[in-house]
């Protein structure tokens, strides 16, 4: 079966196509500036390169094509839509509602939609890019698969906030956490990476990139996470500016005179490496600045260095110690130099990074790797994330059953 992967973003639309037979990416790229001038679709198969510039209103049209594309007799890789046999949608936030990935009926939608506060960035585009398809293509099966499901395996004592459990109960106040397909995939490729099973396990996965988080796994199963109800808590990130006193919104919203929405706003995208650096959201551009001698740049690295090791100390002692940390996404694949500065501080865990295995698992060069010294009792490992073949697999065992 061929699978269409969508991952629909507020202007933009990214896609593969995957044959699982032996789950081989055919085609995939990204349809960018939506109803902006300049609207393109750039298209990869194989090592064929692609680009359509032409006016786009709307996801229907990004949509239609796709589609096109996909059936092209230079570019394509199919001959008919009716050769995809399920649409897989990555969905921000499913809030409680959802702990798996479902068949999308309008059920579930309107779930997603009562999550857009939850996700507001996310959650709309992601149901304009379900909405495309369906109208596009009505009679094939959608799957949604959604990023805060993996984490609903948290124990209460670890997603609740101290908040009056009212707001729990009524409003659904809580910790959910983002990135969870890719740390499902991370949590579950390692072990068979090691050969080991997942039960007895106590992993750290740190998924760093524009947005971050760190997961804590028992058993395979998430224990705690760094974000928080939004993607706006825990480390610094591209432009998030992660935990703080929550009395600094009040604060700057006084004094600047904002609203708490201004000042959110302000935290989610004008804030963290961008905000501390004044350089750059790019981990690329930070490290260069810093590497000249850039005060700004060398203080948000340093921050973004000192809570990671804070919250890998942190999940470490909650699970009674851990087995493994693993680095993902494209800062923690392919970022060495970060990487060796967040191991600097572990040998009391047992946890030694190898600098010569570090530094050829890096720089565009990251693949499937042990980092860690051969006498280190914590196996440190770069395992690069694959988000799209777990929508898939779970897609087909959707439409399977």
């Amino acid at each position: 079966m061929k699978i269409l992967i969508v991952n629909a973003g507020s202007s933009s639309l990214k896609y593969q196509v995957i044959d699982m037979e032996g789950e081989q990416v055919l085609a995939k790229g990204v349809v960018e500036r939506i109803n902006i001038e300049g609207s393109q679709l750039k298209h990869t198969k194989g090592k064929d390169k692609y680009e359509i510039k032409q006016p786009i209103k709307d996801h229907v049209e990004a949509t239609q094509l796709v589609l096109a594309t996909l059936q092209d007799e230079t570019m394509g890789v199919i001959k008919s839509v009716d050769e995809i046999g399920a649409v897989g949608h990555r969905v921000l936030h499913g809030g409680t509602e959802f702990s798996e990935s479902v068949v999308i009926n309008d059920q579930v939608k309107a779930a997603i939609r009562k999550c857009i506060p939850l996700g507001p960035l996310h959650n709309p585009a992601n149901l304009m890019g379900i909405e495309a398809c369906e109208k596009v293509m009505p009679t094939t099966p959608q799957i949604a698969v959604f990023d805060t499901a993996f984490h609903q395996t948290m124990p209460a004592k670890a997603y609740m906030y101290g908040v009056p459990k009212k707001y729990h109960d009524e409003l659904g106040v809580r910790r959910y956490g983002v990135h969870g397909t890719s740390h499902r995939y991370v949590s579950k490729r390692v072990c068979e990476y090691l050969g080991i099973p997942q039960e007895g396990t106590r992993v750290i996965i740190c998924h760093l990139g524009n947005g971050s988080s760190l997961s804590a796994c028992m058993d395979g199963k998430c224990v705690d996470t760094s974000m928080g109800l939004t993607p706006l808590e825990g480390l610094l990130m591209g432009t998030r500016c992660g935990s703080c006193d929550p009395a600094v919104v009040q604060f700057i919203a006084n004094n600047e005179n904002m609203t708490p929405d201004q000042v959110l706003d302000m935290m989610n995208k004008k804030s963290g490496l961008l905000g501390i650096s004044g350089t750059s959201s790019d981990m690329r551009d930070v490290d260069a600045a810093a590497d000249a001698g850039d005060e700004n740049a060398i203080l948000a690295r340093d921050m973004l260095v000192y809570g990671i090791q804070k919250y890998i100390g942190s999940y470490a002692a909650a699970m009674g110690g851990v087995d493994m940390i693993v680095f993902t996404a494209g800062i923690g694949e392919n970022n060495g130099k970060l990487r060796e500065r967040v191991m600097a501080n572990f040998e009391y865990l047992g946890a030694k990074l190898d600098v010569a295995k570090n530094a050829a698992c890096a720089d565009g060069k990251a693949t499937e790797c042990i980092v860690s010294t051969d006498d280190s009792k914590v196996k440190i490992l770069v395992i690069p994330t694959n988000e799209e073949i777990m929508i898939a697999r779970d897609t087909l065992e959707l439409v399977s059953k």
